[in-house]
């Protein structure tokens, strides 16, 4: 997996844990941290977008043993 697709990944899991919390527990975590849409918060939110449409090209990719 290339370094920006791993990258991704994590931003990716960020924004499904803070989605989780938010179903759940009704709690944002990126709001709590950096306030409710302030500039952070949507630098966050737009980061964690642009993972998710990277990630697509996982869904594109076939998975190769010991790489």
């Amino acid at each position: 997996m290339q370094i920006l697709q791993k990258i991704a990944l994590v931003f990716t899991i960020i924004g499904a844990i803070n989605w989780g919390l938010i179903g759940i527990f009704d709690f944002d975590l990126v709001a709590a941290i950096f306030g409710d849409m302030t500039l952070l918060s949507r630098i966050v939110y737009t980061i964690v977008g642009i993972a998710g449409l990277i990630n697509i090209g996982l869904l594109f990719t076939e998975y190769k043993e010991g790489k």
